[in-house]
């Protein structure tokens, strides 16, 4: 009788178990992007780590890699210099990367001063979030990592600390 008590146990357990995970799988997809996102990224002007404004648009009709991370995020720091390198070498194909910070102006120039990279961070605070979601990230969780194209089409989008063979073929496929 013990023993059938404790395998119930287990059964009920696993059953738990990979509900969770289902919950987990669902809420942290990447679902459709909404139309206008791209566009909204576009129009929007933010302070750099040293507070000067950048105006996204500059960025239009170009590959663009879009960042979205925060100081208080290990993976994002950890993914960081990596992101650096991969701009290094592809620069002079035309790619811009852009770190956008969800956290604030202090912490992020703090951060720029400590470990400086080879791309831009810009500060916009939780305000972002809203544009995190409308690009597909449902949970707004970081990092997330956005590809855009020429055309400002979204190429490629990935939750979580970025694969660097499938972001570099992304890259590949929008230089």
């Amino acid at each position: 009788m013990n023993r059938r008590r404790w395998l119930g146990l287990g059964v009920l357990a696993a059953g738990f178990g990979g509900f969770g995970a289902w919950v987990a799988s669902r809420r942290y997809a990447i679902g459709d992007a909404d139309r206008e996102a791209v566009e909204l990224l576009f129009r929007l002007t933010l302070p750099d780590a040293e507070g000067r404004p950048v105006a996204l648009a500059t960025l239009r009709r170009q590959p663009v890699v879009v960042n979205f991370w925060a100081t208080w995020c290990p993976p994002c720091v950890e993914e960081m210099p990596e992101l650096s390198g991969i701009g290094d070498e592809f620069r002079s194909r035309g790619l811009q990367i852009v770190g956008i910070g969800i956290d604030s102006a202090p912490n992020i120039g703090q951060f720029s001063r400590k470990s400086p990279m080879g791309y831009p961070l810009l500060v916009a605070g939780n305000n972002a979030l809203e544009l995190v979601r409308r690009l597909g990230n449902r949970a707004g969780a970081l990092p997330f990592t956005v590809v855009l194209a020429r055309d400002g089409s979204i190429a490629w989008r990935t939750l979580g600390r970025f694969k660097s063979a499938e972001l570099r073929s992304a890259i590949a496929r929008v230089l």
